[in-house]
């Protein structure tokens, strides 16, 4: 019973630690679009693409939990507990640090700088971790 109860719990974390990382990098992204809103407002649909980059990783880490729920058994709960954790700390991480990736470019977006698609570019690499965790528990 243990081990089935250790495979959910790393279910949820594979939730819970992706969706927590896209709140924590979308409002970062957000608090500095808000900022740049009063600086240079003609801007704002550049502000929220990459303000909203962040909340991808939240999307991976629910679409590996939808994907592979039904597959924690009592012989696989302690996989599963080590995926999950796995899966959901790299996309808390990612999107954390993504969210500050895009901040920094909506930052330099309003002080008139054209850094829109290198931002994107940039942010592009912490999201390819995320990815691979997602890509990884197919191979589980």
């Amino acid at each position: 019973m243990s081990e089935l109860l250790l495979g959910y719990l790393g279910m949820g974390l594979m939730l819970g630690l992706a969706g927590v990382g896209s709140c924590y990098g979308t409002s970062i992204a957000a608090n500095a679009a808000e900022g740049a809103l009063k600086k240079d407002a003609s801007k704002s649909s550049g502000y929220m693409i990459l303000s909203a980059l962040p909340a991808t990783q939240g999307l991976y880490g629910f679409l590996a939990f939808l994907l592979h729920n039904g597959k924690v058994t009592e012989e696989t709960g302690l996989l599963w507990f080590g995926v999950g954790l796995a899966v959901g700390l790299v996309c808390l991480f990612s999107a954390i640090r993504q969210g500050q990736i895009c901040a920094n470019g909506i930052v330099g977006m309003s002080q008139g700088h054209n850094v829109q698609t290198n931002t994107m570019i940039y942010a592009a690499f912490p999201e390819f971790y995320a990815i691979l965790a997602l890509v990884s528990t197919f191979l589980v």
